[in-house]
């Protein structure tokens, strides 16, 4: 399989380098094409950071990051980043950042839309959207770059029942088109079984567990060989 991203013993640590907060230490982690793989953890275990680092907004104070296949990739936020400016003009903008013409980038930007279901909504002020259709457009934005690599930092997180059910089936969707990567934070661990292949479990920047979906929920492996990645999965730690 293809590796996509070779982490070999990164550590970010934020602030000084004497006295700075350790976001994520001594991770090793290989990811490929073609993987779901979920990151999951109590609030501070380093899932965010560790997204970023993939995406390059956050470089490695110490180790490396390899890519050996250079591919397309985009990135999901918790809240989406919108402009003041109509829907259409938010998807379009980053095409036309890309280097597509404005009038393409636009015919694109509506595709997407519509891949989306908001098509109906393009002349909408973007501000004006409930919050699951303001993530909606942040993945019509996304999946108009035609990436190979997606990557997600709780998408779901605050909306509401409906609105996650809309999100979570388009990741479904867009996970299953051929060679698509998807790398994402959930707290939601039903959503994680329904999407993953594959679990990563942090806790305080470091990787304590790495495992199939049906081994990190199913089988007696977590429990033996990582208890602190199966007490979370009981809900014991916090």
């Amino acid at each position: 399989m293809t590796v996509l991203f070779d982490l070999a013993g990164v550590s970010v640590r934020f602030g000084s380098a004497a006295a700075g907060v350790p976001a994520l230490s001594d991770v090793n982690l290989r990811i490929h094409a073609g993987e779901r793989v979920a990151l999951v953890g109590a609030n501070g275990s380093g899932k965010s950071t560790l997204l970023r680092v993939l995406h390059r907004l956050i470089a490695p104070s110490q180790g490396l990051l390899r890519s050996p296949s250079v591919a397309q990739q985009a990135m999901l936020f918790q809240k989406p980043y919108l402009m003041r400016m109509p829907v259409l003009a938010n998807v379009a903008l980053g095409l036309w950042l890309r280097g597509v013409p404005w009038r393409a980038a636009k015919r694109q930007a509506l595709a997407a839309l519509e891949r989306v279901g908001l098509g109906d909504l393009a002349g909408r002020s973007a501000r004006a959207l409930s919050g699951g259709q303001q993530q909606r457009v942040a993945m019509a934005r996304a999946w108009a770059l035609r990436p190979q690599v997606l990557l997600l930092d709780e998408p779901t997180a605050s909306l509401d029942p409906h609105a996650k059910r809309e999100v979570e089936a388009l990741m479904h969707e867009f996970s299953q088109e051929p060679g698509m990567t998807l790398v994402f934070a959930s707290h939601n661990l039903g959503q994680v079984k329904r999407l993953a292949s594959r679990v990563v479990y942090l806790e305080k920047g470091r990787v304590l567990a790495d495992l199939p979906v049906e081994d990190f929920f199913g089988g007696p492996l977590l429990q033996l060989q990582y208890p602190a990645a199966h007490l979370f999965v009981k809900g014991e730690t916090l």
